[in-house]
Formats: structure tokens, sequence, C-alpha cells
């Protein structure tokens, strides 16, 4: 499994960001101004092509903050 700092440089790329943010395994997604439903997107497709796991919207609805994403591939994967 990728380290945390590679999955939020991954996460980065998948939402492909207009202006340069500083991601923390902390940062809240409500705080981020580009998190939407196409970013979403973006992280789901991440999953499936980056670590082989299948998440869907509502996984992502019920995470908060980075951590919470990254913990999803463990999850997945138990």
């Amino acid at each position: 499994m990728d380290s945390l700092e590679t999955f939020i440089n991954n996460f980065t790329t998948a939402v492909d960001f207009q202006d340069q943010v500083e991601i923390r395994p902390e940062t809240l997604l409500a705080d981020l101004a580009e998190w939407d439903s196409l970013a979403a997107l973006g992280v789901i497709v991440m999953f499936d092509m980056e670590y082989g796991v299948t998440i869907t919207g509502n996984d992502l609805k019920n995470c908060t903050a980075i951590n919470d994403i990254f913990a999803l591939i463990a999850k997945q994967k138990g």
C-alpha cells in the first residue's frame, strides 16, 4: 500500500486543483473549495486505477478528512 504522502499526491492529482493547495492528513474536505461531485468522481476513479479498490460516492460522503479517505484503502483491501 502507498504511503500517506503518496496517497495525498495522488489525491491532489485526481482532484485537479486549479490553485496550489496544501493537503495534510487532517485537512477537512469541507475546507477544500474545489471538493465537489466532480472531484469525488476523480477520487473514485483514482481508487480504481491506482489501488484496484472500488468505492462509491456514499463511501466518500462518510469521510470528513483526507485521512478518512486514505483509510478506505485498508478497509476495502481488508
